[in-house]
């Protein structure tokens, strides 16, 4: 037979079948466009992942899928070369591609397999690609659309949660620390909110050095300062070796055993609230109070914001990130920013990028924004609540197909309970300092108790069945106890573990809490009351001791501690902590 077949739009949703065809078949080839951009992001992956699991390099074909109009086009080569490096990514970080594979993978996938194929008498060959940007494209940024940058700022975040990085002039990103990082203390992973030196139980000291090496794929323009970049950093011990005490890497790992023992991917979406706090003077001293004394969703509180609000959506908005919902919170001067739902290391991303806008904006218009959990003793705290789902396929199979005792799947009822089970020893992830058990008491909506609730905001997990999902059903569960001094890679690790240990012993839910969990209190068991609790449940868990890493695990407790220890001894202490988050 001579004739060959060329299965268009990656056979979408048979994309895994599309593969076998491709790997079985002498004359079946494939081609991914449709499929890219109409997907969505994780759709799109999944869909090319699923492509490149059996066929040949060589049998894999690039196009837009673009009609009619010259953005269509665009669009479709935009998204192809972000959803190909994604999964190319993936494949080199775990070990089934080396970077020259990748590359020549590159190379067949969007130009050579095509000319073959169709036989095409191209004039003019492409030149070589190379890793990273080749020296012509790097020479192009330099001189057109990039000359106006003056600096790349390199972005992590450590075990205590907070935003820290290392700023290079472009000229010299651009020619040497887009490819081998920068380099950095290996105590960079000790340092507690309290001190900028390594804790002493985490067996990180000042020798040795590390390489933050920039995600490229997170890379943008500032917002709020067009003449800068910034970037999010791997950590590596070696060239091409990632670092153990990486966070990022963390979450890569969990997020692969749960792809890889259940074909299944984790979507979150975060809940940002914070303080607008003023400087003003009283009794001749400066102090730093309240933006607004308004109550909860009060119009006026947005209207005296919306200069600001206006700024954070806009500058959101130029990064990708989606806003489904802001508005005026309990606490005076509080205000949250609901992001949409994504692919779990996305959402992960986009919350440290929305911590960074959200915080430049307000320094912009002469005010301190804040995320601490407990800012002020004797006012509501902040949360950064987050949103759960599983997916497979870019479906979501959290949601019960079909009748259900709680509106959930199987699965997601599985994940969940694992979940529930770990809370207590979650918590040393999610809530990391003294100051977030403030905030996890009784009645203030923030999940005091170990329980689950469906649509009860005084569950520390909180089904949930938002507007246009079928009565009766839940789409996701959230996670109250999750705060805005968490590292957020860090948080979402935690709880794939926990989740991918309730799916191995296919656990169960108890039943729910319908009510106040303070007044059945005798029946319920109490969620640790503070940070030295937590710790202590996460040390007898040897769930984590597997999942995150001991080193990293033994870093991370070591730093919890020396939290403990700090505020324990300086009472007053948690009142610097709104410069730092």
């Amino acid at each position: 037979m001579k004739s060959r077949l060329v299965l268009l739009h990656a056979s979408y949703p048979f994309s895994r079948e599309a593969s076998y065809l491709a790997s079985v078949y002498s004359q079946v080839y494939l081609d991914f466009g449709l499929a890219i951009p109409k997907l969505s992001f994780h759709g799109m992956v999944s869909s090319v992942k699923e492509l490149l699991e059996l066929a040949p390099m060589n049998k894999v074909m690039f196009s837009t899928d673009g009609y009619a109009f010259a953005e269509t086009f665009y669009l479709g080569a935009k998204k192809a070369r972000e959803v190909v490096f994604s999964v190319l990514r993936d494949a080199c970080v775990d070990g089934d591609l080396s970077i020259p594979e990748a590359i020549a993978a590159v190379k067949d996938i969007f130009a050579e397999n095509a000319k073959q194929f169709y036989k095409l008498d191209v004039s003019s060959r492409y030149s070589d690609v190379k890793p990273f940007l080749s020296s012509s494209f790097q020479e192009e940024e330099l001189n057109g659309s990039l000359k106006d940058v003056t600096f790349v700022r390199i972005l992590w975040i450590d075990t205590s949660g907070q935003h820290r990085c290392r700023v290079v002039p472009q000229q010299r990103f651009y020619t040497s620390v887009e490819k081998h990082g920068v380099g950095l203390t290996c105590a960079c992973m000790g340092m507690s909110s309290t001190s900028d030196g390594p804790a002493v139980d985490t067996n990180l000291t000042a020798s040795g050095e590390i390489r933050i090496v920039p995600d490229l794929s997170t890379k943008c323009r500032l917002p709020w300062a067009r003449q800068q970049e910034m970037v999010l950093a791997d950590m590596y011990i070696e060239p091409d070796k990632i670092w153990e005490y990486c966070p990022r890497e963390a979450l890569r790992r969990v997020s692969k055993i749960l792809r890889e023992e259940f074909d299944l991917a984790v979507n979150a979406g975060f809940e940002n609230e914070f303080y607008l706090l003023k400087s003003v003077l009283r009794d001749g001293k400066e102090e730093l109070a309240p933006f607004d004394r308004t109550p909860y969703s009060s119009t006026s509180a947005f209207d005296a914001a919306s200069p600001i609000l206006e700024e954070v959506f806009a500058s959101l908005q130029s990064l990708d990130i989606i806003v489904e919902q802001l508005h005026a919170e309990a606490g005076k001067g509080q205000f949250e920013i609901a992001l949409k739902y994504t692919e779990c290391f996305r959402a992960a991303n986009s919350l440290i990028f929305t911590r960074e806008v959200i915080r430049a904006v307000a320094r912009k218009h002469g005010l301190l924004a804040t995320f601490v959990p407990k800012y002020a003793l004797d006012d509501i705290g902040s949360g950064s609540h987050v949103h759960i789902s599983l997916s497979r396929n870019g479906e979501n199979v959290f949601m019960a197909s079909g009748e259900s005792k709680y509106g959930m799947s199987k699965i997601g009822e599985a994940f969940m309970a694992g979940v529930l089970n770990h809370l207590p020893s979650i918590l040393p992830f999610t809530a990391p300092l003294p100051n977030s058990y403030d905030r996890i008491q009784p009645n203030m909506w923030s999940g005091a108790y170990l329980c689950w609730g469906k649509e009860n905001r005084e569950a520390p997990l909180r089904a949930a069945s938002p507007p246009g999902v079928p009565h009766g059903f839940v789409s996701n569960f959230e996670i109250k106890a999750f705060d805005g001094c968490a590292n957020p890679y860090l948080g979402l690790a935690a709880i794939i573990a926990a989740g991918i240990d309730g799916l191995r012993r296919n656990l169960s839910l108890p039943e729910p809490v319908d009510g106040d969990p303070d007044i059945l209190k005798e029946n319920l068991q109490r969620l640790p009351v503070s940070l030295a609790e937590s710790i202590e449940a996460l040390e007898k868990d040897t769930l984590f001791r597997d999942m995150i890493g001991e080193k990293l695990l033994v870093a991370i407790i070591g730093v919890r501690k020396a939290e403990v220890k700090y505020y324990s001894d300086n009472k007053e202490g948690y009142k610097d902590l709104i410069f730092k988050y």
